[in-house]
C-alpha cells in the first residue's frame, strides 16, 4: 500500500482552527498521513493571537530532519514562519532533503490582526524561499505586500500573479477573499491563468482558511495529483469548510475540516 506523506512546517494554534492544528485535520480528511515540523507555539483562541513563543532553530531544522530522513515527504506546506532566520533555514532544509512540491502559504498577519511575520523577514521569504518553492497561496493582502501593487480588480490579481510568479515559484495562486462578490482565485502557471469561482458565504467563521486551503494543496500533490485537480479539490474542500460554519467562539471561529468528507458521503 502506497501511504501519501505531508510535512506542514508552520506554527501551532492552540485554537485548533488555524496553523499545525487545521493542516493536519486537513491532510486526515483527505486521506494523506500528516507530519509536522512546528516553527511557534501560540495562545491563540477565536479573539485573537495572545502570545507567540518562537521554537530554536536547532529544533525546527531536527524536526525536519527527522521527518525527511525517515518517513519521507511527498510534498509540504509552509505557515507561520515568524522571522528571516526561520524562512532561511527551512529553505535551506527544503533544498537538503530534495522537497519538490513545497506550498508555501506566505503568512503575514493572523485573522484578529497580530503580525506573524517581522517585516524584514519579507525580503527572505522572496529571496530565499519562494524560488524554492512549487506554490505559493498569497491573499489579496499578503499578494500587496510581496508585489507593492494595489489590487482592486481582477486585472490586478493578474499581474500580481505574474510579478510573483517572476520571484521564481512556479506556481502562484492569488485567492480574492478579500474581494466583493463571488470568492475568485487567480492560478497562474507561468504562461497562462485558470480562474476558480465559489459562492460567497457571509460568516464570520474564517479563522484558518488559509492554512486550510494550502494544506488541501499539499495533501491532493502529495497523492500525485495533477496541479489543476488538486487547486480545485482545495477550492472545493475550503468552500464547504466555510459553508458548514461550526459557529464556535467568540470571534473569528474556526472552519469545519470535516464538511467536505461529509458532503461527499
Amino acid at each position: 500500500m502506497k501511504v501519501a506523506r505531508a510535512l506542514t512546517i508552520a506554527g501551532s494554534d492552540s485554537g485548533g482552527g488555524a496553523g499545525i492544528q487545521a493542516d493536519l485535520k486537513t491532510f486526515q480528511m483527505l486521506d494523506v498521513f500528516g507530519m509536522s515540523a512546528i516553527t511557534a507555539i501560540t495562545a491563540q483562541n477565536t479573539l485573537g493571537v495572545h502570545g507567540i513563543y518562537p521554537v530554536p532553530l536547532e529544533g525546527i531544522g531536527l524536526q525536519i530532519d527527522a521527518v525527511a530522513t525517515d518517513l519521507g515527504v511527498d510534498a509540504a506546506k509552509t505557515g507561520m514562519l515568524a522571522d528571516a532566520a526561520i524562512i532561511r533555514l527551512v529553505a535551506d532544509k527544503v533544498k537538503e532533503h530534495n522537497i519538490e512540491k513545497l506550498v508555501v502559504d506566505p503568512v503575514m498577519v493572523a485573522k484578529g490582526g497580530a503580525r506573524l511575520l517581522q517585516e524584514q523577514a519579507q525580503d527572505a521569504l522572496i529571496h530565499d524561499l519562494l524560488p524554492v518553492a512549487f506554490m505559493t497561496t498569497p491573499n489579496i493582502p499578503e499578494a500587496e505586500v510581496l508585489t507593492g501593487l494595489s489590487i482592486r480588480s481582477l486585472v490586478d490579481m493578474k499581474e500580481a500573479a505574474k510579478r510573483i510568479g517572476d520571484m521564481g515559484v512556479k506556481y502562484v495562486i492569488v485567492k480574492g477573499g478579500h474581494m466583493q462578490g463571488d470568492a475568485i482565485d487567480i492560478v497562474f502557471d507561468g504562461t497562462s491563468f485558470e480562474q476558480l469561482d465559489s459562492k460567497r458565504f457571509e460568516t464570520p467563521h474564517t479563522h484558518g482558511t488559509g492554512c486550510t486551503f494550502s494544506a488541501a494543496i499539499a495533501a491532493e500533490l502529495a497523492k500525485g495529483r495533477p496541479i489543476f485537480e488538486a487547486v480545485a479539490t482545495a477550492k472545493a474542500f475550503i468552500t464547504a469548510a466555510i459553508r458548514e460554519s461550526l459557529g464556535i467562539g467568540h470571534g473569528h471561529g474556526p472552519t469545519n475540516h470535516w464538511a467536505y468528507f461529509r458532503s461527499n458521503l
